[in-house]
């Protein structure tokens, strides 16, 4: 496999660019002329072993998570998506036509989203390695929604359903044991074992339900990467405000109360800290709750569903019903 015939291949299954990019892939740099207004940009890298395992994945569906996720920042950001920048660790026992099968994961995502692959760089590496810069836009600086801005007295809303991907991840981990509990004795039963692992495998980026919530007067907001318990710590900290959860608001994933009992985890603690989910956790304003829900439910597909308050104080309290605390829980990269 040669660097400069794999590049070439590469190119030749990249979806077709938008106006803004006027040279891409194939020369020392891309060149985009950007709408006006303010741009956002996000970093993420993705490493066998760490974030995917390839015994489970199709090479498609790495390369699909790794921008998708990538996109996820700027869904949480509220701008709506433009250039995307790939750098491709090759391991060792990754051949040329593997390399393609990443790329048209990624060309695929790209496409779905409107995001216009600018440009990249391929490496040899130790393990199968993607880095992913996205650079999204919006029509002014204060159109883009930061973690800084929650209040006391906001309303603190979720998109989606919470647990899915961190039990689909218990499934793929789990022994054959765990697995023959959800033998497809009926279709919902095999629904609840596919729908989790593709939630894991194949999440989506809420591009256009971040934008409504910005339009909506969303004040703060951060997409649930490494869990409710952790991401909504870090609203916390940068707003210098307190958050108070009610456990039993969270919208739980079809599947993942019976996939926690099989593999002896509480389902609450899978949808608070399980993370992968890649939702969008936000505050605003409470009179404008039930207006961000019918924009985030006509732009963005997805129910918007209250779980809590911002209050004036500091930190994340999680109530269970029966009035005790769960503790925030979040995955971190180096713990």
């Amino acid at each position: 496999m040669g660097e400069f015939d794999l590049l070439a291949r590469i190119q030749a299954r990249l979806p077709r660019p938008g106006p803004r990019l006027r040279l891409g892939s194939g020369d020392d740099a891309a060149i985009v002329v950007p709408p006006g207004g303010a741009t956002a940009t996000s970093v993420d890298a993705l490493i066998d072993g760490v974030h995917f395992r390839r015994e489970w994945s199709s090479l498609e569906q790495i390369g699909g998570k790794a921008l998708a996720v990538a996109l996820s920042d700027l869904a949480a950001m509220g701008a709506r998506p433009g250039e995307a920048y790939v750098v491709l660790g090759i391991p060792p026992d990754l051949d040329e036509d593997g390399c393609l099968e990443l790329f048209d994961g990624i060309g695929a995502v790209a496409a779905q989203t409107g995001t216009d692959l600018a440009g990249g760089d391929v490496t040899r590496a130790p393990a199968l390695t993607l880095a992913v810069t996205v650079v999204g836009y919006a029509n002014r600086v204060d159109d883009l929604v930061t973690r800084s801005g929650a209040r006391p007295g906001d309303a603190l809303v979720v998109t989606g359903e919470l647990g899915g991907a961190a039990a689909g991840l218990r499934l793929l981990e789990s022994s054959p044991e765990t697995w023959s509990s959800f033998e497809p004795h009926s279709d919902s039963n095999l629904d609840h074992v596919h729908s989790p692992i593709a939630r894991q495998l194949e999440p989506h980026a809420r591009l256009d339900a971040g934008k409504a919530l910005a339009e909506a007067g969303a004040t703060a907001m951060i997409d649930l990467s490494d869990g409710l318990g952790g991401d909504a710590g870090h609203i916390a900290r940068a707003s210098g405000v307190g958050l108070r959860i009610d456990a039993e608001a969270l919208p739980i994933a079809a599947g993942v109360a019976a996939i926690g009992a099989a593999a002896g985890r509480d389902p609450l603690e899978l949808a608070s800290g399980g993370g992968e989910d890649y939702e969008l956790l936000a505050a605003l304003p409470a009179e404008r709750l039930e207006e961000a829900s019918r924009a985030v439910e006509k732009e963005g597909g997805a129910q918007l569903t209250r779980i809590g308050a911002v209050v004036a104080g500091e930190g994340v309290e999680i109530r269970l019903p029966g009035g005790g605390l769960l503790a925030p829980r979040g995955f971190d990269q180096l713990r």
